[in-house]
């Protein structure tokens, strides 16, 4: 058959409706700018998680198990953005189905729309931003386990826990579910679907799991401040993209979301540092982490609803929050979470979601209730929002936990912890040909 002849052939298999990803020609009427800006977003975003995180964690961590926590951090992105791609988008963001969880329409992302409903977005380009998101809670939760937790179970968990526990609170906040249709629950880019999940998570994770050999004496030093430092340069960056790309466009939205988010770290910056000025009489690097980290998680439920002013009191209240919550659960309640997740993103989160109730005020430079709401009612429905979110975390995770060590034990070995994770989980500094 000659090159001609193969030519309608070819056009009529192209033509077949077998390609999810493709989108119809001539009636794609996404704007370019707003594409652009959230391929840009993503890509922020995914710098957050790795390297911002990874390098933030493995800097932090003892210099024997640096590696391990970037491998890890590397292999929770790609189970995440797989998973996501054959099942979690569809059920946070699938067609409703009653509230609880998104339809079926998408799953292995065969039914995409030319643009996503309420957007001028390609909803492929809404799906990347999505897939960014999602892997950014679970390699935040990686730093709770940090130096004990067996590589096996830290995928498995992981693979688990994005599903059972991320997916349906997405829905629920984001993706037109009951949080935010029926109690009227507020979370621009993900105080409480991310870091207060997250770091609830986190939490319940180092209490099954157990504090590492040696806690907390032997366990504080950091081998590498300055790759701990260049991770939180990423992670600052990266939330241009967080807060900014929740906008779903090029605009003034995301402008002030940006703004309040950049304002808020500065802030969160500044106070951490101040603090520890105040109690230690010196500044450190884990500092400046802790800062930004917090900076973020505290802005992420108002970035795109609250004034530049009340973006820097979010800063300030998110800094004095995870401060004092990080030496209240290592001395007090003497739960080894190695990273501070819950007190520094858990804990902040969820203050920056209660303090939206009363900065959503017009009086106090936010954009105003929805019709119908005050300030009680909007506070009502993020105090709902907030026991919702932890409820389920706390219980999801405990069981996600529990069936991801049937297949793998949690925690390594007593000799394997003492000689590090990067020679006894991943053969570093040993002959392994």
């Amino acid at each position: 058959m000659t090159r001609r002849g193969l030519l309608p052939i070819f056009a009529a298999l192209t033509a077949l409706p077998g390609s999810a990803m493709a989108q119809a020609a001539g009636i794609d009427v996404a704007d370019s700018g707003d594409t652009a800006w959230m391929l840009a977003a993503s890509a922020l975003v995914l710098l957050m998680a790795i390297p911002g995180l990874a390098l933030l964690h493995s800097g932090s961590v003892r210099a024997r198990n640096a590696l391990s926590v970037l491998i890890q951090s590397g292999a929770i992105v790609a189970v995440v953005t797989l998973l996501w791609a054959v099942v979690g988008y569809t059920l946070a963001f699938g067609d409703l189905s009653g509230g609880w969880i998104g339809g079926g329409n998408a799953w292995m992302l065969i039914d995409l729309g030319n643009v996503r409903s309420g957007t001028e977005l390609p909803e492929s380009v809404f799906v990347l931003f999505q897939i960014a998101v999602a892997a950014l809670p679970p390699v935040l939760m990686a730093g709770a386990w940090a130096e004990r937790a067996r590589f096996g179970w830290v995928v498995a968990f992981c693979a688990l826990w994005t599903l059972v526990v991320q997916a349906p609170i997405a829905h629920w906040i984001w993706g037109g579910g009951w949080l935010s249709r029926t109690v009227g629950t507020l979370d621009w880019a993900g105080g409480l679907a991310m870091f207060t999940s997250a770091g609830v998570s986190a939490l319940v994770v180092a209490v099954m799991m157990g504090r590492r050999i040696g806690f907390p004496r032997e366990t504080g030093r950091a081998h590498n401040p300055v790759m701990a430092l260049a991770g939180t340069a990423f992670l600052w960056a990266g939330a241009f993209g967080l807060c900014g790309g929740w906008a779903l466009s090029a605009n003034d939205d995301a402008a002030a979301a940006v703004i309040a988010a950049h304002l808020a770290i500065a802030a969160a910056v500044l106070t951490w540092l101040g603090i520890e000025r105040l109690a230690t009489g010196r500044v450190s690097a884990a500092a400046s982490g802790k800062g930004v980290l917090a900076g973020i998680a505290v802005i992420a439920p108002a970035a795109g609803y609250v004034s530049p002013g009340a973006a820097i009191l979010f800063g300030i209240v998110g800094a004095a929050v995870g401060y004092q919550a990080q030496r209240f659960v290592r001395r007090a309640l003497e739960i080894d979470d190695a990273m501070d997740v819950f007190a520094v993103a858990g804990l902040s989160g969820m203050a920056g979601a209660l303090l939206l109730a009363p900065f959503l005020s017009v009086d106090l430079g936010g954009v105003g209730y929805y019709p119908g709401n005050t300030m009680i009612s909007q506070l009502i429905a993020q105090v709902s929002g907030l026991g919702v979110v932890v409820a389920w975390s706390v219980a999801a995770t405990a069981i996600v936990a529990l069936m991801a060590s049937l297949a793998f034990p949690m925690r390594v070995s007593e000799d394997a912890e003492r000689a590090g994770l990067d020679r006894s989980n991943h053969g570093h500094g040993e002959d392994v040909s």
